[in-house]
């Protein structure tokens, strides 16, 4: 904690940081946005850190310590998402291509448990307004997220795309 012990210099995805040193508290982030892990390979709870220094994992609501870190590629396209009721792509379905605090206010859409992310890097989070557990989402189709390490009913309420400026 606190920047102390040994360090590890990294730029680029960290699929267990467990193999660098045994545990990572804290970090400083030189340049770009990441994504943190509290499971190796990039499985578990997930923090978004930009520039900045983080004195302290336990501060950002890990239980434990980092295992595992990707790096957020620069992306200055367009947005674009659809995001779908439930799983497998079924039921109501709606494309986003800015930021939404809350799909109930928004779209009337009590859950989103699929996507389709065409364009554009996302964190989607549990909550509306931004709050609770988040999940990192790049270009593919995420048909359930439930298979994503999270267990079963995951769903999210609010999604926010991670653009330049967060750099």
């Amino acid at each position: 904690r606190n920047f102390g012990g040994r360090s590890y210099d990294c730029s680029s995805d960290c699929a267990d940081l467990t193999s660098y040193m045994s545990r990572c508290y804290s970090c400083r982030v030189h340049s770009g946005c990441f994504m943190v892990y509290d499971r190796a390979n990039y499985m578990g709870n997930q923090y978004f850190v930009r520039r900045g220094e983080y004195p302290d994992c336990m501060s950002m609501g890990m239980s434990d310590f980092f295992r595992s870190c990707r790096m957020i590629p620069m992306y200055r396209g367009s947005y674009r998402m659809r995001i779908y009721e439930r799983e497998n792509f079924e039921g109501q379905m709606y494309e986003l291509m800015d930021d939404c605090d809350n799909i109930m206010d928004r779209y009337r859409m009590s859950n989103c448990m699929s996507c389709h992310v065409m364009d554009g890097h996302w964190l989607m989070y549990e909550q509306p307004h931004y709050r609770g557990r988040m999940m990192y989402f790049w270009p593919g189709e995420y048909r359930n997220f439930s298979s994503m390490g999270w267990g079963s009913g995951m769903r999210f309420m609010s999604m926010r795309r991670i653009m330049d400026s967060c750099y």
